[in-house]
């Protein structure tokens, strides 16, 4: 079975074809679309067994760069399908399902409204994986659709940990609480990595760091998620590419009063206007800023500088919650890709028992690979994600 896995980001489209049975799954082609909504934005398509082909042209929003995927996956020179007609199911990440969706199910018109309803405290990722819902239902209509929730992952998560101090009213009428996200990727990296490492990933305690444009850190123990750095909202925790993350709510009150901003207004600066883009003016993505940084622009040093702290405090609270600590884990584009990130983080970890070898981590890019010494009590790897594969499978097994 043919399936196409769509998983729309806040400024990015990752994609996969991959035909899977009951014994196997062969990956046909991926590729990631990239910088949506900037000047200048990116398709990588790699099909298996040929050349990689590359476009740079502006892709104002998600419904255009879906587009530019049909398009790679049905050319005549680097696709990979003859035609639309072949893919039988299609896979999306959906960034929250609320207490909708504690598993993955098929998409209908009242699991596009819940998800929709859940856009307001979703606002960067739910309205993008509508449009992908909607662009497949004209583009393959009549193709059955599968969601798969980042907040799943975290419905383990014990109350003492996703809730908060405010009247309890509030989670009763509301459901205000923590849910969490990036949970596939969490999910899949903790139990690849603890194989990697040789630890048993059920008897486990490990802190995973999803860094990219959004980010994450999660303390999964024993293969389940305990606590996480996002919360009722992608917006919570680690400073991001467009969000603040975690903040003292009273400064933004205050901000709000003395501008005269409505709540959409502190919402949108909050989610879009804020992150490594508020504080330096220059850009959201991480690679225009390490570039800044290089040539010692003071406001790109600090944003890097806050971005990197942030996931480093987020490591030692989580191993203190967890009563210990086994593997520290890097993924996501940031993660996989920036040996400063996971040096910084890492550095003066040693009284928690990690010894970091930084030969080994300088320059890996998009692998998986030990980066602690043979003696370290606290393991650290770098793993590239696949939640691909993990919504494939959901996918081929709820269609099926």
């Amino acid at each position: 079975m043919v399936i196409l896995v769509l998983n729309c980001g806040s400024s990015s489209i990752k994609y996969q074809v991959i035909d899977m049975n009951d014994a196997s799954s062969e990956l046909l082609a991926k590729g990631i679309v990239e910088r949506i909504g900037l000047p200048e934005g990116d398709l990588t398509h790699k099909p298996v067994g040929k050349d990689k082909f590359e476009l740079r042209q502006p892709i104002p929003d998600h419904t255009t760069g879906i587009s530019l995927v049909m398009q790679a996956l049905t050319d005549p020179e680097h696709g990979v399908i003859a035609s639309l007609d072949e893919v039988k199911a299609v896979g999306h990440r959906v960034a929250h399902g609320g207490e909708f969706f504690p598993q993955s199910c098929l998409v209908d018109d009242d699991v596009k409204r819940k998800i929709a309803s859940l856009c307001q405290i979703a606002p960067l990722h739910n309205p993008a994986s509508l449009q992908g819902i909607e662009a497949i239902e004209t583009v393959l209509p009549g193709v059955r659709q599968v969601t798969v929730f980042d907040t799943s992952f975290h419905q383990t998560i014990p109350a003492v940990n996703y809730m908060f101090a405010l009247p309890y009213a509030y989670y009763e009428k509301y459901r205000v609480r923590k849910y969490g996200f990036h949970g596939t990727s969490h999910k899949y990296v903790a139990r690849v990595g603890a194989e990697l490492a040789g630890l048993d990933p059920d008897r486990s305690k490990i802190v995973t760091c999803h860094v990219g444009n959004g980010a994450s850190v999660t303390a999964v123990m024993n293969g389940k998620s305990f606590d996480t750095s996002m919360g009722f909202s992608p917006l919570d925790g680690l400073v991001m590419g467009t969000r603040c993350g975690q903040v003292d709510a009273s400064a933004i009150t205050f901000i709000g009063e003395k501008e005269g901003m409505t709540f959409a207004q502190i919402d949108e600066m909050m989610n879009k206007k804020s992150g490594v883009l508020g504080i330096t003016g220059l850009s959201s993505d991480m690679r225009d800023i390490d570039r800044a940084y290089d040539e010692g622009n003071e406001r790109a040093i600090l944003a890097r500088d806050m971005h990197y702290g942030r996931v480093k405090k987020f490591v030692g609270q989580y191993a203190a919650e967890m009563g210990g600590l086994d593997m520290i884990v890097f993924t996501g584009g940031v993660g996989e890709n920036s040996d400063e990130l996971r040096e910084f983080v890492c550095s003066g970890l040693e009284f928690m028992g990690v010894e970091f070898d930084s030969a080994a981590n300088k320059g890996v890019r998009g692998e998986d690979k030990i980066l602690s010494t043979p003696a370290s009590k606290v393991k650290v790897a770098v793993i590239t994600t696949n939640e691909e594969l993990m919504i494939a499978t959901d996918t081929y097994n709820l269609v099926k």
